[in-house]
């Protein structure tokens, strides 16, 4: 942690490769670097918890105001900031929208959303009509018109929106996104991901523990389940899906020269949960009667406007070990996470997986090579640290994120796109446009890079 520590002290300097620019306002002009961003969180639960923790560690960062409405979470956040020496934030949360007082201080330069779902579309709205440089966690949208929202509030303000899609970082998915720069798998045709997650200890607890064993949700539960697990009561589709697709619109140049065109969507029948309540609360629980209307696994696939398809599966009510199924295949070969194993032709033996460790290390990512020894810790293996430092080093210059307002767009659009898919027996749906249009002479983001 001394050495993370030390490398944040100096990340605006050395993760941008660029001299500070005194007392610049993050508005002033894009491409201007402020000295020291001014933070606001609203939701410091475990998630925006963890930003809080990563935050404190960097001098080119002020949390200046933090909003929740759980008096519990501000006195623990309020209590991490003192440990570490920090000054009092500004705090809010006497009601849900208390947070739009945040949103208004005038020495607020960006914001971080870590809230349920429901929440994300409209606090990142009013954050960016509020000026506000605005980072939010996954997934960004539930509805279509909530997509359109984003994007249209982000043309409207010229505000910039990140989306915190950690996985774009993991330490293999970035090694295997190099790889693909290079061309090492020849041109790309297929790719398959997911969620594949045994969630059911999160989305059901005892009331009392995150993450205890127990069979409560909704008001007699705690932290996610809380929440979350209405969704699966009420809907059917993939709620969850920038994890996989995330990385994979990356390799694919979503937005940037490709963009998704079609999905269909099938959903299994809903039998994980009303065994998992059986089992520790008994046959006479009341949530063993419920009827969950979420199939226990769905499956969706993609079409692109380059021709590759992308196989999306959301698995996460059933017992299973964790996986993102993370494919990657073109002309000359292909990787799967599971198994660890990458087969390219002519460098391969015939017919035969190669173990992928020495392919991965081979093109680990610059980022890595760089600063993966001051990851360690951050969280998710170290991914937290790069996605944060992304959005710190995007919001100093004020200028476009990896993952944009589009991004954010298409990417959750998968949500309610699967969902009327499914409940049209798999007929295939149409993508919106984000971009209207402007997909075709985008430029792809550098994500090659060792800075951010």
């Amino acid at each position: 942690m001394s050495s993370r520590r030390s490398f944040v002290k100096k990340s605006a300097i050395a993760g941008a490769g660029l001299a500070l620019a005194p007392s610049i306002s993050l508005g002033a002009a894009k491409g201007a670097i402020a000295a020291k961003l001014n933070v606001g969180l609203i939701g410091v639960g475990l998630r925006g918890t963890n930003h809080l923790n990563n935050l404190l560690l960097r001098d080119d960062v002020n949390v200046a105001a933090i909003c929740d409405v759980d008096d519990s979470r501000i006195g623990l956040a309020l209590d991490i900031m003192a440990k570490k020496g920090k000054g009092k934030p500004k705090t809010f949360g006497k009601d849900e929208y208390d947070y739009r007082n945040l949103l208004e201080l005038k020495e607020l330069d960006a914001v971080i959303i870590a809230t349920p779902w429901l929440w994300h579309t409209r606090m990142a709205k009013d954050s960016m009509l509020a000026g506000k440089y605005t980072g939010l966690e996954v997934s960004a949208a539930n509805t279509l018109e909530e997509c359109w929202d984003l994007v249209n509030t982000h043309e409207q303000t010229g505000v910039h929106l990140m989306l915190l899609e950690n996985v774009n970082y993991r330490r293999d998915v970035l090694a295997v996104l190099n790889m693909v720069k290079q061309n090492v798998f020849g041109e790309m045709v297929h790719f398959r991901c997911g969620y594949q997650h045994d969630l059911r200890g999160v989305l059901f607890n005892d009331g009392k523990t995150a993450y205890g064993k127990g069979a409560e949700f909704g008001d007699k539960g705690i932290s996610e389940s809380k929440w979350r697990t209405q969704h699966s009561l009420y809907r059917n589709g993939d709620f969850y899906p920038t994890h996989g697709v995330g990385p994979i619109a990356a390799m694919a140049d979503i937005n940037h020269g490709n963009r998704f065109e079609t999905i269909t969507s099938h959903a299994t029948n809903a039998v994980g949960f009303k065994d998992y309540i059986t089992k520790l609360g008994g046959e006479g629980h009341p949530n063993a009667k419920l009827k969950w209307k979420q199939g226990d696994v769905v499956t969706s696939t993609i079409e692109t406007s380059n021709g590759e398809t992308i196989i999306i599966t959301n698995d996460c009510n059933l017992p299973r070990p964790y996986s993102l199924g993370f494919r990657v295949q073109g002309a000359k070969g292909l990787w799967e996470v599971d198994g660890r194993r990458i087969y390219i032709e002519g460098k391969s033996k015939p017919h035969r997986w190669d173990e992928a460790k020495e392919w991965l290390e081979k093109y680990d990512h610059p980022l890595w090579k760089k600063y993966g020894d001051y990851a360690k810790g951050a969280g998710h293996g170290g991914m937290d640290f790069f996605v944060i430092n992304a959005f710190v080093q995007s919001a100093l210059q004020n200028i476009a994120p990896p993952m944009d307002a589009y991004d954010a767009a298409a990417w959750s659009a998968i949500t309610p796109l699967s969902e009327q898919s499914i409940a049209n027996n798999g007929e295939p749906q149409d993508f919106p446009d984000f971009t209207r249009g402007n997909w075709i002479k985008r430029k792809p983001y550098n994500w090659i890079k060792d800075t951010y």
